[in-house]
């Protein structure tokens, strides 16, 4: 096995073979420079030698501490084979007057050895040689795992090459041959201590890349499906996304979910879930193209990169897998069913979070919809309106799994679409609004349904009031955005199950002044929404949120959903506490009249409360 203190011992002694060949007084200390005879082909002095008539050998002095120097200094901080090579080429071939230098590299598929030859010029070639051929020197060398020296390169068979020494040395790592070295130099006999010492450096760096790379392919490869994991698969995209972006093509993204697969692994045990999973993976592996790329996802999703692809071709691929897997039938489960969802660069989304979210949302819109004909439904983005009831539940799914894996702001997303949507008739309006509370609404499961009450009763005390109609659509609007600010406040404060701490009651102030200013001012048809928006939490005293309005300077519809507001919060259960009854909650909203409340709004209010539907 060569390792560093082996190649360390080898440099040592080639210093001292060295210096006891060349110095008389060796117990001196005394080290010399060598004298090494290198033979010169041409007459030209300025070369620095040449052969007389008499054909006499010139010899230049060569230095191998300086050599050995030379070449840790090179070698250091290289990072790649190619690198490492043309440092050790350069080497040679400068320092010790090689011809040419090659690397042979063993593929063991192919029981072949890949030459690759570079000259002292710069130019290179290629060869190989079959390990079948038991004459070649080569061949010969690497079996043997000895070095091999011949006193011409004919058996290269490279005609262009002049005809020096020629040294073939193992390369040697961990008591494996990797290849050979070799190298042309008619000083091979005086230099080969050092040119094993070269060769046994740049197997161990060989042996470290590949071992590095295998870690690499580990870190990224998921142990159980041999797919890329999570963080590979991010990789892969990101790199096809930024391919489509230059090359102004497309990219699909397919996302499968295994149904039924946490009922599987309760019921029948994890090593049969795994078993779907792995079924599902080598399906998936089985009838990709070369160039896609698929990934465990999640737990249960596997998900496909298909580059150049569109939406109708990868809805094609999807198809054929389904029916694949519908097909496939494991014993206690039966046939293997998946929810499939599909996005599309760049007609989904450019941003690489945006596009994994959509085909995530999908996915869910097809868990929803089950299976037609016995085949799973297969949904793409561009397949459903984002404000649709089950799109928005969907999405409120994702927003939940996903916002503290990705750390992608997603009800900003949602927001900017509901600001860029352009509102083509008052119904439309009404029906974006809805869809927009019953999202934010999905947010906090204790207060489902409130925006839709509140809006309710506000339009109930504004008829009470005799408000004109148009006024009345209009409070009946802004009270079932009242919360819309909510969208922006952290889930673990909308969601805590106990009373907020001072720190987090701060935050919490903050959902009105959100939703006036990040929500309805980014789109003109819901301006005149603003007042109740941002001031439903302003109290008569002066004492309210979040700009300390006092008595009329409050707008009247903001008084009007104030009252709405806080009777809904009243009756409804909460996780500290059960909902009051109409009439503990009445007498609470007179204990605040003229202090909280309109004191006129409250009387009324308290009217008509006995009249509306108290069935949350």
């Amino acid at each position: 096995m060569i390792d560093k203190e082996t190649l360390i011992k080898q440099e040592k002694e080639i210093l001292y073979n060295k210096s006891m060949a060349s110095n008389p007084i060796s117990g001196t200390g005394f080290m010399p420079k060598m004298t090494t005879p290198i033979a010169r082909t041409s007459s030209n002095r300025l070369f620095g030698g040449y052969v007389s008539a008499n054909n006499e050998r010139v010899f230049s002095t060569t230095d191998y501490r300086e050599v050995i120097k030379d070449m840790n200094t090179a070698l250091r901080g290289k990072t790649n084979t190619p690198d490492f090579y043309n440092a050790l080429h350069a080497l040679l071939i400068n320092k010790l007057g090689a011809q040419f230098t090659a690397i042979g590299m063993f593929q063991k598929q192919s029981k072949c050895i890949n030459i690759k030859l570079t000259d002292k010029v710069g130019g290179t070639f290629s060869s190989r040689v079959f390990l079948s051929d038991d004459t070649n020197p080569i061949v010969e060398c690497f079996n043997s795992q000895e070095t091999i020296v011949k006193n011409d390169s004919k058996f290269l068979k490279l005609s262009y090459l002049q005809s020096p020494a020629v040294a073939i040395i193992p390369l040697i790592s961990v008591n494996e041959c990797l290849g050979v070295m070799i190298v042309g130099d008619n000083n091979v006999n005086e230099n080969a201590d050092l040119y094993s010492l070269v060769a046994n450096h740049y197997a161990l760096f060989m042996h470290n890349a590949d071992l590095v790379e295998q870690a690499n392919a580990h870190a990224n490869t998921d142990a159980l499906t041999s797919l890329s994991n999570h963080r590979g698969f991010q990789e892969i995209l990101s790199n096809e996304l930024a391919k489509a972006e230059k090359t102004n093509s497309t990219v699909s993204v397919i996302m499968m979910d295994v149904n039924n697969i946490s009922k599987i692994n309760r019921e029948l045990g994890h090593a049969k879930g795994d078993e779907v999973i792995k079924l599902v993976a080598e399906k998936v592996k089985q009838n990709i193209r070369s160039n896609d790329s698929a990934g465990r996802y999640g737990g249960d999703e596997i998900a496909i990169v298909l580059p150049d692809t569109d939406t109708n071709e990868a809805k094609y691929l999807a198809e054929y897998l389904t029916y694949s897997l519908s097909c496939c039938f494991i014993d206690d489960v039966g046939p293997v069913k998946v929810s499939v969802g599909i996005a599309n660069y760049p007609q989904c989304a450019k941003e690489q979070e945006k596009l994994l979210i959509s085909a995530e949302q999908a996915m869910y819109i097809s868990q929803s919809k089950g299976y037609k004909d016995g085949m799973s439904a297969i949904i793409s983005s561009s397949d459903f309106n984002f404000w649709d009831d089950m799109a928005l539940h969907s999405f409120a799914e994702v927003l939940t799994k996903r916002h503290s894996q990705l750390g992608v702001n997603f009800e900003e997303e949602l927001v900017n679409k509901f600001a860029s949507e352009e509102i083509s008739s008052q119904h439309h309006l009404e029906e974006l609004a809805t869809s927009l509370a019953g999202a934010i609404d999905a947010k906090d499961p204790y207060t489902k349904g409130h925006s839709t009450s509140v809006s309710k009763y506000s339009e109930a005390l504004a008829r009470a009031l005799n408000l004109p109609e148009a006024e009345v659509q209009r409070i009946k609007l802004g009270a079932l955005l009242h919360d819309v600010g909510k969208i922006g406040i952290p889930e673990n404060v909308l969601k805590k199950p106990t009373h907020l701490s001072d720190e987090e009651w701060e935050i919490m102030k903050q959902h009105p002044s959100i939703g006036a200013e990040k929500v309805l001012m980014q789109n003109e048809a819901l301006k005149d929404l603003i007042p109740m928006v941002k001031y439903h939490h302003e109290h008569i005293d002066g004492s309210g949120y979040p700009c300390q309005l006092k008595g009329d300077e409050i707008p009247l519809e903001a008084r009007i959903v104030a009252v709405a507001d806080v009777y809904h919060a009243l009756i409804s259960d909460r996780p500290y506490r059960k909902g009051l009854g109409v009439e503990k909650a009445c007498e609470i909203l007179q204990d605040g009249a003229g202090v909280q409340w309109d004191a006129e709004l409250v009387r009324k209010f308290i009217q008509i409360a006995p009249s509306l539907a108290t069935t949350i």
